[in-house]
């Protein structure tokens, strides 16, 4: 893609994440989103009332009075993005593909990051880890990440959660809040999530196409798995594969429900042809209620 063409759509994304994140989410995304624990302020004379586990106790004796310590909520976080830019991705039947829509939503989030004054940094992975970006501040560095959301070639197609998760254990030392974006197309991550969770706060970002929820009866179509390469031709008046691969979406559906709420985790699920706010606000808003 030429260098022109690249700044354009870097543009285009920011103008249209930048203004829905100072609209919509970074409200919601400040009071969800706290940081760590308390940073010492400075000191006042002790007031009726004041908890006497705050007292200063070296500033007292000097003073001959009580005085006690004023704290200020240490705010900075670090986020990061889990992106799979797998072969999988590059699939819609509507609206756009699935790659396109994690790059808004990943833009969208790291604005509202910036803008609560938290650091940023990005794992792109397949079947291995594609790229990372240590976390950092400002618009600079978000638009470095749009740029690699639009332009970046992964080398592999397939897709492995578990190598990314267990990347991302390994690098980020510090609790972090960590959004795992990703089509969850694989298997025998279980471990590898729990343990991630434990350590960080995971948020699964979920991104499905309508038709690999359900076949529609189109007669007989070729169809290629785009992280295999492999071919095949399906018959899709036949209404037993239909329903077979409806009973196939369902019980990977519930394995995933099952194994986020297993880990503790929070989901948002987004469809590629339906607006990705509400999913996300809605995500805010249940995570707010639990404050």
């Amino acid at each position: 893609m030429e260098t022109s063409e690249i700044f354009k759509k870097v543009r285009k994304i920011e103008i249209k994440t930048r203004g829905l994140s100072n609209q919509i989410f970074s409200g919601h995304y400040h009071s969800v989103f706290k940081g760590r624990g308390m940073a010492f302020s400075e000191v006042r004379e002790y007031q009726y009332g004041d908890d006497i586990r705050t007292i200063d106790w070296n500033v007292t004796a000097r003073f001959n009075h009580p005085y006690v310590k004023i704290f200020d909520e240490e705010r900075e976080l670090t986020v990061m993005l889990i992106i799979d830019i797998s072969a999988s991705n590059q699939f819609g039947t509507k609206t756009q593909f699935k790659q396109k829509l994690i790059t808004e939503i990943a833009a969208v989030l790291a604005f509202s990051a910036i803008q609560n004054n938290d650091k940023v940094g990005v794992i792109f992975f397949s079947n291995k880890i594609e790229k990372f970006i240590p976390p950092k501040k400002g618009t600079s560095h978000i638009l470095r990440i749009i740029r690699e959301l639009i332009d970046f070639k992964p080398e592999n197609k397939q897709t492995d959660i578990a190598e990314a998760l267990r990347y991302f254990t390994n690098v980020i030392k510090k609790r972090c809040t960590a959004f795992l974006i990703s089509d969850f197309q694989d298997k025998s991550f279980d471990d590898a999530i729990k343990i991630a969770n434990r350590k960080h706060d995971i948020i699964a970002v979920k991104i499905f196409d309508e038709r690999e929820m359900e076949i529609p009866d189109v007669g007989l179509i070729k169809v290629k798995n785009a992280e295999t390469g492999k071919t095949s031709w399906i018959d899709t008046s036949d209404s037993k594969l239909r329903k077979n691969h409806r009973k196939w979406v369902l019980k990977n559906e519930k394995y995933l429900d099952d194994l986020f709420i297993k880990s503790g985790m929070d989901v948002a699920k987004v469809r590629t042809d339906q607006d990705y706010v509400k999913p996300l606000v809605n995500l805010f808003k249940k995570r707010e209620a639990r404050l």
